[in-house]
């Protein structure tokens, strides 16, 4: 009898933690972000691209698109898709040549 006790205890624990772990979807209240993209030419990148694409730290990588992308609060960053042999990678880069998280 004990054993019973226990067992339906665990499986009512056990189906409220499985309710409390379901996530909430409200399709009326999406959020929106807009990005616009405009291409530019690898050799028309602002100089501190440039620079950090040339430095040591992507040694060997070679910028084959890039778009300025300006977010809805008009922030922007370079969006790269850089090269190395048979290696892709994206690569997001300010102004400043900082990386963009």
């Amino acid at each position: 009898m004990k054993k019973l006790i226990m067992s339906a205890v665990a499986l009512t624990l056990i189906s409220f933690a499985s309710v409390q772990a379901t996530p909430v979807t409200e399709p009326n209240h999406a959020i929106t972000v807009t990005q616009e993209k405009v291409s530019v030419k690898p050799e028309d990148l602002p100089a501190a691209i440039k620079a950090t694409i040339n430095s040591d730290a992507f040694a060997g990588w070679k910028v084959t698109t890039a778009y300025l992308v300006t977010n809805d609060d008009k922030t922007q960053y370079y969006d790269l898709s850089v090269k190395k042999g048979s290696e892709n990678a994206r690569v997001k880069l300010d102004k400043n040549g900082k990386n963009v998280e």
